[in-house]
């Protein structure tokens, strides 16, 4: 029976208010408007953006809402001018759209779309509306996604149809901490064969940055972590080295242990941590006259980033990127191919899974610090 046209009954996983777990509740889901679509989420990954904005340090962070943005699914039903899916078409959601008609996208120099910044910003769809109805008020959509329910709604610029073989438990994890770590890696830097690489964090992204700067035949890729459980990671991904900065020597400074052991220091860095600190350690370990620095991780609000201007001057550079560079309605489809023919890894980044009702788990395990990833299934 179809449901187009109907609102749908569904469980979804609510924050009703920062720092509390998430309520299971069944909702009310709108049938999707002009250049809207209606998804059923299959699978749900769980990322440390959800923990940030659940934590009440995000800025933008709006409740109550539906939170998370690593979904994959199938159409139920598009609204009205919807022409790049149809229904039972399988897709992966993106909190990065990609309208190809904005400034951004027009400019061939960014993956940057502003065509609904400010609505998904605000919690919002494009009209300034909400999808989602729970205990009769309207609950906030997440980045533009909110793939913690069993059904949501998003605009036609934020998703994109993949290939039906690809398994949507995996192809879930390309709609952020995949694809994120691995497109700064052979995206946004210009990795040449041989290179040094340094990469903060070992987390998901982290661990993405190293497959690849792999693929890109980078030759050292030292992974710097003070967790050293994730030696193991690093080196399942290719790593050539692991350095805890708090097992150094008394008065040994983690900057020149690096730029000693480098012989000058790396020829990229990779920040996949959120900490500012650390962000400053991963552009200083570079080397003088060349060497370039990625922040990748997300900072709690109103930190700022600090360094002598003469790091600079010398020649390294910093700089950013968001969703790895890849712009997703035209470049997922191929990252999707790459993984089902066994040129990505993402099977292994997989630790954990849970069903909806045992969400909150997923967040206590990526606190507890041994989880990667942990995939949701949402029915």
């Amino acid at each position: 029976m179809s449901t187009e046209g109907q609102i749908i009954k569904c469980k979804a996983a609510v924050a009703w208010e920062a720092g509390k777990d998430l309520s299971i509740e069944e909702i009310e889901v709108l049938p999707p408007r002009a250049h809207e679509v209606r998804v059923k989420v299959e699978f749900t990954g769980v990322c440390h953006t959800d923990a940030y904005t659940l934590s009440g340090a995000d800025a933008e962070g709006s409740f109550p809402v539906v939170f998370g943005h690593e979904g994959a699914g199938v159409v139920e039903s598009v609204g009205e001018g919807v022409d790049s899916v149809k229904v039972g078409d399988s897709v992966v959601l993106l909190y990065t759209p990609e309208c190809r008609e904005c400034k951004f996208c027009l400019s061939g120099k960014t993956n940057l779309c502003g065509k609904i910044r400010a609505t998904q910003g605000k919690g919002l769809l494009p009209d300034g509306t909400s999808r989602f109805r729970c205990k009769g008020k309207d609950l906030f959509h997440y980045m533009g996604c909110s793939s913690f329910s069993q059904y949501t709604v998003v605009a036609d610029i934020s998703l994109v149809k993949v290939q039906d073989e690809a398994p949507k438990d995996k192809t879930c994890l390309l709609g952020c901490g995949v694809t994120t770590g691995y497109g700064a890696a052979i995206n946004t830097a210009k990795i040449s064969k041989g290179d040094k690489i340094g990469v903060f964090g070992a987390g998901c992204i982290g661990l993405s940055v190293i497959q690849g700067a792999v693929t890109k035949g980078a030759g050292e890729i030292i992974v710097i972590d003070i967790n050293d459980s994730k030696k193991a990671w690093a080196d399942q991904f290719g790593a050539t080295k692991f350095v805890n900065p708090t097992t150094l020597p008394e008065g040994t400074n983690i900057v020149d242990h690096l730029i000693d052991i480098t012989d000058g220091g790396f020829d990229y860095t990779f920040d996949c941590t959120g900490n500012v600190q650390v962000m400053r350690n991963a552009l200083e370990s570079c080397h003088k006259g060349w060497g370039e620095s990625i922040i990748i991780g997300v900072a709690a609000a109103g930190k700022e980033i600090s360094t002598r201007p003469f790091q600079l001057v010398t020649g390294r550079v910093w700089r950013g990127c968001a969703f790895g560079g890849i712009k997703g309605r035209t470049q997922m489809p191929s990252l999707v191919q790459d993984y089902l023919d066994g040129k990505i890894k993402v099977d292994e980044f997989i630790t954990h899974r849970h069903d909806l009702d045992n969400i909150n788990k997923a967040f206590h395990d990526m606190h507890a610090g041994n989880c990667i990833r942990a995939v949701i299934t949402m029915h």
